[in-house]
């Protein structure tokens, strides 16, 4: 069972994930988007983890609220709304109980997707974090490595693309040959439920 100290745990790895990759996630994001993308996650997530140290919810879906809340609070542009419906989406699905199963989980983090997807308007193909948030749910119910390794080869699978949203649709055929930043990111967060599974 997965208590609200493993999600605090995941969102401390994730943290830490970002702040590592910041330098490398804003280079994706120079030729199809702002240039921005690292340091406004790395800003965001640094802000989750304060957070969640100082007013420490006893519940999963009191962590991912208000880790949710937080970011959207602090990221600018697209990737605060998209992360922080995410992230509250998926602690409203899993409402107070104080522990719940990885299926659970599962289930719920299904409900964040879909939920991106809602405002996003983004669907699988069209070159933007969701490429790496669908498979990594479908896989979750086998295991968290299984996700992270659907999350990571769907990130990757995006290079080919051409995008369909976003400001990298902007580019047309040019945005073809880029890895996007968006999936890239979202497959460290779904990558950190690993190394905080191993630390339990």
């Amino acid at each position: 069972m997965l208590d609200a100290d493993f999600f605090r745990r995941w969102l401390n790895v994730a943290t830490a994930a970002v702040d590592r990759e910041a330098a490398r996630l804003t280079e994706l994001d120079s030729p199809i988007g702002d240039a921005d993308h690292g340091s406004n996650l790395q800003r965001g997530f640094v802000a989750v983890s304060a957070v969640l140290e100082k007013e420490a919810p006893a519940t999963p879906g009191g962590v991912l609220t208000l880790a949710g809340r937080q970011l959207i609070s602090t990221v600018g542009g697209a990737s605060g709304p998209l992360y922080g419906t995410l992230l509250r989406r998926t602690g409203k699905e899993l409402g107070d109980t104080p522990e719940v199963s990885e299926a659970e989980f599962a289930a719920a983090l299904r409900a964040g997707v879909d939920a991106v997807m809602t405002l996003g308007g983004a669907a699988p193909g069209d070159k933007t974090m969701i490429d790496a948030l669908v498979p990594a749910v479908d896989a979750l119910n086998t295991s968290f490595d299984a996700a992270a390794t659907a999350a990571e080869q769907g990130a990757l699978a995006t290079t080919p693309m051409q995008a369909r949203k976003g400001r990298a649709s902007y580019l047309g055929e040019r945005s073809i040959g880029h890895q996007d930043p968006g999936a890239t990111s979202s497959a460290l967060l779904i990558g950190a439920l690993v190394e905080a599974a191993r630390d339990e």
